[in-house]
């Protein structure tokens, strides 16, 4: 079954992002498995997980809310990684994909603004 969210594109980088999260985790060590392994596969999962729930509301303003929360989780889990790798657990940064679905976020939060706004 398709919903609306499937057609978006930032909900299909998301869940790109996850899968790569997903893989690039795969190799932490395994005393991290508990801490930045679960912290960083819970905000990547996060980020595609509210712009569904937040697109199946009935308003925009709800929408609008649901994509800040995903902002937020990505910015979360961008931080992660961040110390993920001062602490010598990644070798590259998926810093393209972050980026793109930053710029669709907010993209998608103008575009709900507008329309709030009318």
């Amino acid at each position: 079954m398709k919903r609306k969210h499937h057609e978006l594109e930032v909900w299909q980088t998301a869940i790109e992002l996850v899968e790569e999260i997903y893989a690039i985790t795969s190799g932490f060590p395994k005393h991290e498995r508990f801490g930045l392994v679960s912290q960083l596969r819970r905000c990547s999962v996060s980020v595609p997980s509210n712009i569904a729930e937040g697109s199946a509301r009935l308003t925009a303003r709800e929408f609008l809310h649901f994509l800040g929360m995903a902002r937020g989780s990505l910015s979360e889990m961008e931080t992660q990684l961040i110390i993920a790798s001062r602490l010598g657990y990644l070798d590259t940064m998926p810093t393209e994909r972050i980026e793109r679905v930053f710029a669709l976020l907010g993209g998608l939060i103008n575009h709900q603004r507008k329309r709030i706004d009318l």
